[in-house]
C-alpha cells in the first residue's frame, strides 16, 4: 500500500512537471514574435514674437517657446497577426513633456511643463479567416484621418512642427477597427469608437469611420477617409444627433526617385456647434515636398491654408496660412537631427507678441534630434 501511495504520487508530480513544461514552452513561442521597438524625440523652439506668455499659439505639440524639451520617449510591444487565425497586440507607452499630455487632450495646444504618461496606442488583434484575412484591432488606436502622425519608431512626419489640420482633426480612437485588402491595389477600413480622443465615451452616441484606399499605379497612393461622431459641447450626454464631420483625401506621390510630393485637402462640419444654432464648416489644404539630395541630407518644405469660417476650430473668425523650412541629416540608421523654420499668418490677430498685445503673425524656428530603434 505504502508503493502504491508513493507511486501516486510520483506521478502526480510527474504529470504536473510535464503539463508546468508544456505551459513553459507554449509561453516560450508566443514570446518569439513579440517585437521590442523604442523612439525619443528633444527639441527647442523659439517665437520671433517673444511671447509674453512663452507660447506658440495655434501648435499643437511644439507649443512651449524658447525651451529644450524632451518631447516624448515611447517604448512598444507588438505581435503582428500576419496570417488568417494569427492573435496579436500593441502596446505604445508614452512618456514626455510634449506628446502625451497633449495626446490625451484635445490636441488644441496646452501648457505642457509637467511630464506626463500616455498609453498612446493599445489593442488587440485577431485576422478573422474572411477571404483574404479580416484583421480587427480592439481597442485604442491612431486616427485614419489626415496626412501627418504621431510620432513613433515606424513613422514620423517630414516636418518638426504639425499643419493646422493635424492640430484641428482627431488624435485617437478607442473602439473596433476592421481592416480588409480587396486586392493588391484596393483596401477598406472600417471603424466604430467613443468618438475622438475619448478614452472612455461622454455622451450615449459613437463615432464612424472608413477608408477606401487606391494604389492605381507604383508611385501614387490615395487614401478616401471619413470620420464622424457626436461630440458634446454643452455637456448633454443624451446628445445624439449634432455631429461633427471629417472628410478627407491624403495623396502620396513619388515624382521620381529622389522627389516626394504629399498633398492633404480636408473638409470639415459641425452641427449646432457649441450649442448654438450655427452649423460650423472648415476647410483646408496642405502640402509638403520632399527633396533628398543624398543617402544623408534631405529638404521638405510644407505650404497650407486653413479657413475657419465660423470660428469653430480655431475659436477665432480667420483664414491661417503657413510656410515650413525643415532640413534634415540622418547621422545614422538610428537617428535623424532637423532644424526648421516656420512662418504662420492670419488676417485676424490670434498670435502674442512681447507686451501680450495680438498680432496676425507668428515666426519660429525649432531643432529637433529622434532616435528610433
Amino acid at each position: 500500500m505504502r508503493r502504491f501511495i508513493v507511486n501516486l504520487f510520483v506521478s502526480i508530480f510527474m504529470a504536473l512537471g510535464l503539463t508546468s513544461t508544456a505551459y513553459a514552452n507554449s509561453a516560450l513561442e508566443l514570446l518569439k514574435g513579440i517585437e521590442v521597438h523604442g523612439f525619443a524625440s528633444s527639441s527647442y523652439s523659439y517665437n520671433f514674437n517673444k511671447p509674453s506668455d512663452n507660447l506658440n499659439d495655434l501648435r499643437v505639440y511644439d507649443d512651449d517657446d524658447n525651451s529644450f524639451k524632451f518631447d516624448t520617449g515611447e517604448l512598444v510591444f507588438k505581435k503582428d497577426a500576419s496570417n488568417i487565425g494569427d492573435v496579436g497586440f500593441r502596446t505604445d507607452l508614452t512618456f514626455g513633456f510634449s506628446g502625451p499630455k497633449t495626446n490625451k487632450s484635445t490636441g488644441t495646444g496646452g501648457v505642457t511643463t509637467d511630464d506626463d504618461f500616455d498609453l498612446q496606442i493599445g489593442f488587440v488583434q485577431y485576422n478573422a479567416p474572411i477571404g483574404n484575412g479580416l484583421l480587427i484591432d480592439f481597442g485604442k488606436f491612431a486616427t485614419h484621418v489626415g496626412a501627418e502622425v504621431m510620432d513613433g519608431y515606424d513613422g514620423w512626419n517630414y516636418t518638426f512642427s504639425r499643419s493646422f489640420l493635424f492640430n484641428f482633426g482627431p488624435f485617437t480612437h478607442t473602439g473596433v477597427r476592421m481592416k480588409y485588402a480587396v486586392s493588391d491595389t484596393i483596401g477598406v477600413l472600417g471603424m466604430i469608437s467613443n468618438g475622438q480622443d475619448n478614452q472612455t465615451d461622454n455622451n450615449s452616441a459613437k463615432g464612424f469611420g472608413g477608408q477606401i484606399s487606391w494604389a492605381p499605379v507604383d508611385n501614387v497612393t490615395l487614401f478616401f477617409n471619413y470620420f464622424g461622431s457626436a461630440e458634446s459641447q454643452t455637456g448633454d450626454t443624451n446628445n445624439t444627433s449634432d455631429l461633427r464631420n471629417f472628410y478627407d483625401v491624403v495623396a502620396n506621390i513619388g515624382i521620381c526617385k529622389s522627389v516626394s510630393l504629399n498633398l492633404n485637402v480636408l473638409y470639415g462640419s459641425e452641427d449646432n456647434a457649441n450649442g448654438r444654432t450655427l452649423d460650423a464648416q472648415w476647410w483646408g489644404i496642405s502640402g509638403i515636398v520632399r527633396y533628398d539630395v543624398n543617402e544623408w541630407f534631405s529638404l521638405n518644405f510644407r505650404g497650407e491654408h486653413f479657413d475657419d469660417k465660423d470660428g469653430f476650430r480655431s475659436a477665432t473668425t480667420q483664414k491661417l496660412t503657413a510656410f515650413t523650412l525643415t532640413p534634415e541629416v540622418r547621422i545614422n540608421n538610428n537617428m535623424v537631427v532637423r532644424a526648421e523654420y516656420r512662418h504662420d499668418d492670419s488676417d485676424a490677430t490670434p498670435f502674442t507678441n512681447d507686451n501680450g498685445v495680438g498680432t496676425d503673425t507668428q515666426d519660429t524656428v525649432a531643432f529637433n534630434a529622434l532616435f528610433y530603434f
